[in-house]
């Protein structure tokens, strides 16, 4: 079986595969081949490549010859023209903000596999491309808060005077929230967070910041399925703004993370909030190519609204590409290795194959197209 590793558009620095997980895969049997320059922004050479084991081809061989396709973002399905029928075509796939990519997949008779919709589940941890690019997006957005924040982050005591530290607030505790706290923490701001999860309470204590919750009020239905959080009922939504109206006025910096799957961002700071906090303030939206937790947030740009500036963050973790990818691709290579069978070949040795169960799982939650049809029963309709 044959692996093309594809070189992404301009915008998109990460690569599918690094060299250490070429010698992972090609030591389960399969061929390796890498796209000339697929890993060079990344910070992997084709030497490197090639020193793991690989071959470097250029585009149309990659993608004709292919048994699976690896990619970091999908590619419109008229760049993969000439793909065998019956290839897997692995990434993430964006089946909810470009469906219309699909049905050109299904056309192609590609087997189309979308690794950002992966079960939450503990056999699925390893797999997962959205907490392991969500943990960096963290990291990078307090990064990015303390660059755009023109004053210091930790208390300093100076003969001209105490500096304070910075008061950071973080909204929504998932992967990306709890790194950003770890981050702000270590960077020696006073942190505090929310979530509509109780059970996240604990793990923003654990970490030295102060929780900042709403208490006894009924109807909380945060608690979402697969580890996200969830719609809340209308008398929580506005118990919590009251609350949060109250505790950002007081902040120098707000990072929001908050995601339901295949819904727009939930609105968490209103422009009438936004007016209460002090000019010089700064948001950091990581939600913000989903509509924004943020009122007046604009994708892949900063905007000052009442003197604060609020940063539309758009796939954070391109900015750490040499990690991003490194993390990526073990996600893709642990996926693809859980589903290699061995079997016995026909001159009697032991061979490994990729097979996907029909009832398995991960194979339904990631699996988009096969046989050329759409499959998934979260587009089927």
């Amino acid at each position: 079986m044959i692996v093309s590793v594809l070189k992404e558009a301009a915008e998109e620095p990460r690569v599918a595969a690094i060299p250490e997980t070429v010698k992972k895969l090609a030591a389960k049997g399969l061929t390796l081949q890498v796209e000339h320059g697929a890993g060079e922004r990344a910070g992997f050479s084709d030497a490197a490549y090639e020193e793991a084991g690989a071959k470097m081809v250029d585009r149309e061989t990659a993608i004709s010859s292919g048994d699976m396709l690896l990619g970091v973002q999908g590619p419109d399905p008229s760049q993969l023209k000439g793909a065998k029928k019956g290839a897997y075509l692995i990434g993430a796939l964006s089946p909810a903000t470009h469906p219309e990519r699909i049905g050109g997949y299904a056309g192609l008779g590609l087997e189309a596999l979308a690794m950002e919709w992966m079960p939450r589940i503990t056999r699925a941890q390893s797999m997962d491309i959205l907490s392991s690019q969500s943990n960096l997006a963290g990291y990078k957005a307090v990064v990015d808060a303390a660059a755009t924040y023109e004053r210091a982050f930790p208390m300093m005591m100076t003969a001209a005077g105490t500096v304070s530290p910075a008061k950071v607030f973080v909204m929504g505790v998932g992967v990306a929230g709890l790194q950003a706290i770890a981050t702000a923490k270590r960077l020696g701001a006073q942190v505090s967070a929310t979530d509509v999860r109780s059970a996240t309470k604990e793990q923003i204590k654990s970490l030295g910041a102060k929780p900042i919750f709403v208490e006894n009020v009924e109807g909380i239905e945060g608690e979402g399925q697969g580890g996200y959080a969830g719609e809340t009922s209308e008398e929580y939504k506005k118990a919590q703004a009251e609350l949060v109206s109250g505790h950002i006025a007081k902040q120098d910096i707000v990072i929001t993370t908050a995601l339901i799957p295949g819904r727009p961002a939930p609105r968490l700071i209103s422009d009438a909030q936004l007016a209460t906090m002090k000019p010089g303030s700064v948001i950091i939206d990581l939600a913000a190519e989903a509509g924004g937790n943020v009122e007046g947030c604009v994708a892949g740009e900063t905007t000052t609204v009442h003197g604060v500036k609020i940063v539309g963050t758009v796939q954070l973790a391109r900015d750490l590409a040499g990690d991003a990818a490194a993390l990526f691709s073990r996600n893709i290579a642990n996926f693809i290795l859980a589903f290699m069978a061995e079997e016995e070949g026909e001159s009697g040795g032991d061979s490994a194959r990729f097979v996907l169960p029909d009832d398995d799982e991960i194979v339904t939650g990631i699996r988009l197209t096969k046989d050329g049809k759409i499959v998934h029963e979260r587009l089927s309709g």
